[in-house]
């Protein structure tokens, strides 16, 4: 089984959200820190809704695809201290976070 930790910022007017950072700083920083705990990740930007011209439900979100549950757990958990302090240094927002079985990939 693969699971898939989804990260959301939902879009929120007058929030910062600073992209560069995200990709370039942050989430080598969470893969670094759960090593091979971390299979892969995806980074996302939204670019619109569900229709043209809207604009996107999330700003951001990233993928961290791990073995299970419990692989997610011990690789992040020794480092949820520092990976959460480091959320200020690129957004104001609150993330959504859910935990799903990947069946097809």
């Amino acid at each position: 089984m693969v699971i898939k930790v989804s990260v959301m910022y939902p879009n929120t007017p007058g929030a910062r959200f600073d992209h560069d950072y995200y990709r370039d700083v942050h989430m080598p920083l969470v893969k670094a820190r759960m090593g091979d705990a971390c299979r892969s990740y995806t980074v996302d930007r939204g670019l619109a809704g569900d229709g043209p011209g809207t604009p996107p439900t999330y700003v951001a979100m990233c993928h961290i695809f791990c073995d299970s549950v419990e692989a997610f757990e011990a690789g992040f958990g020794p480092h949820a201290d520092e990976i959460l302090a480091d959320i200020p240094n690129y957004t104001d927002l609150a993330p959504v976070l859910q935990i799903s079985e990947v069946v097809v990939g």
